[in-house]
């Protein structure tokens, strides 16, 4: 078949200065994470200030749930995107076909797959977390009807994940401001002027998700560019499946762990009652808007070094690492700062319960400047699997956010105190643990490697 040779759409990160292309490419991308966040964040919001502490409490504690399905995918996504910019990076335009066919064939079959396993098991997946008794019924029905339109969430992903890896950050954040503003529409109309309650700002993101799916599903058919989505060439091509399992699985089990890890986390807050329970969702909903600039730059760092390691630029993928660290810092510095002087009102966006402010500042003060160290951690990994190199972040990463996570918080809740500032505290415990390991791993085993490749 022959392929469009428009490139318009496209970024080539193998060439330009590092600093603006990095720049140019997750900027886009970071606001592209902003607004899909703001699928939840606003159901929280309009949730804890129209429906109540223990609605708010409820869709808190299905996050990391929601996040354990999310995030296997997102390794996945993670994978094809090594694999298309390798391809992209090496010129070979066909192979990057067949690869975008076999990414999307394998999506279809894990949208069916993911939305039995996730709606048959959602009561035993709370009841695991030991989610309270007055919670419980609000959490099932958010669940469900989340899980019921996660296919349209896992198809904008990795359309957007197939565009990324070409360079083109631009168009999925379009489409992500659109739907995010449709989901804050239909938020406010099924709760206030339908009294939906729980269920309608459930049913509000799935529609918005689905529209995303759409948007990212035309662009894919439409496009002449080399990216095209071809229905009739819809295949699995086994080396390209495997190649993208070799970097997707064990990123996608590190990611699954870590939230299965978080859902043990949640069990410790749920202990303390609905008011702390609350409390950490804000907490949490506002620690990822403080994560976005280094999940981005991680994100950039895979496409970054994937295209550059396929062009055979060994020295200028080393380098762009170093300068998404950097970049990373400085930006979650400035925001670490903001956020704990302003934690209170932060927390009040979404609950004017005092008890909730309270714990949700508790939360966000003690934590927020640990977030420096998993900077670190997320480009490093970033730019890890982009070599092709997923097998030892997956373990770094399980050693420190799953194992010294969970010892941590065993030892200090059974046998020294248990307070929710103690296991709130277990998130950078882990940080800090992962990050040590992390930078040592990267200097031992790829420093020496680099150095002989670019000699």
């Amino acid at each position: 078949m022959t392929r469009g040779k428009a490139k318009t759409t496209t970024r080539d990160l193998t060439v330009g200065n590092i600093a603006k292309q990095m720049l140019l490419f997750s900027i886009p991308l970071m606001l592209g994470n902003v607004f899909q966040m703001l699928y939840n964040t606003v159901d929280s919001i309009v949730v804890g200030n129209f429906v109540g502490t223990q609605a708010l409490a409820a869709v808190g504690s299905t996050t990391m749930i929601v996040n354990l399905f999310v995030f296997f995918f997102n390794g996945f996504s993670v994978g094809a995107g090594v694999v298309i910019g390798n391809y992209f990076g090496a010129g070979d335009h066909d192979r990057l076909h067949e690869a975008v066919e076999t990414v999307m064939t394998a999506t279809f079959a894990l949208c069916v797959l993911f939305t039995v396993v996730s709606v048959l098991g959602t009561p035993m997946m709370l009841r695991f977390m030991a989610t309270p008794d007055d919670v419980f019924p609000e959490a099932v029905t958010y669940l469900r009807i989340y899980f019921a339109g996660i296919a349209g969430l896992l198809i904008y992903n990795i359309g957007s994940g197939i565009l990324r890896a070409v360079g083109d950050t631009t168009r999925p954040l379009y489409f992500l401001i659109l739907t995010s503003v449709m989901n804050i529409i239909l938020d406010l109309l099924f709760v206030i002027a339908f009294k939906m309650g729980i269920a309608g700002v459930a049913l509000a993101t799935i529609i918005s998700q689905a529209v995303s799916a759409v948007l990212i599903m035309i662009l894919l058919l439409k496009t002449d560019d080399i990216y095209k989505f071809v229905w009739k060439d819809m295949k699995v091509d086994l080396p390209i499946l495997r190649r993208i399992f070799a970097v997707g699985l064990p990123a996608a089990i590190q990611s699954v762990l870590t939230a299965f890890s978080n859902i043990f986390v949640q069990s410790y807050i749920n202990f303390f009652g609905s008011s702390v329970m609350a409390g950490w969702s804000c907490y949490n909903k506002l620690d990822m808007f403080i994560m976005l600039p280094m999940n981005s730059m991680a994100l950039a760092a895979t496409t970054f070094v994937s295209q550059n390691i396929g062009a055979g630029k060994y020295k200028r993928a080393q380098d762009g690492t170093i300068t998404s660290i950097a970049i990373t810092l400085a930006v979650t510095s400035v925001l670490a700062v903001l956020i704990f002087i302003f934690a209170p009102f932060s927390v009040a966006l979404f609950s004017q319960d005092e008890e909730v402010i309270r714990y949700g500042a508790l939360f966000l003060r003690t934590n927020v400047f640990f977030l420096m160290f998993n900077c670190i951690n997320h480009v490093l990994a970033g730019s890890l699997r982009g070599r092709g190199d997923s097998r030892a972040p997956m373990i770094i990463m399980l050693i420190g956010f799953v194992a010294i996570r969970q010892t941590y918080l065993f030892i200090m809740t059974r046998f020294i105190m248990n307070t929710p500032a103690v296991v709130g505290f277990g998130y950078p415990v882990g940080w800090m643990a992962t990050c040590v390991i992390e930078v040592l791993y990267y200097l031992k085993r790829w420093h020496g490697r680099i150095q002989q490749e670019t000699a």
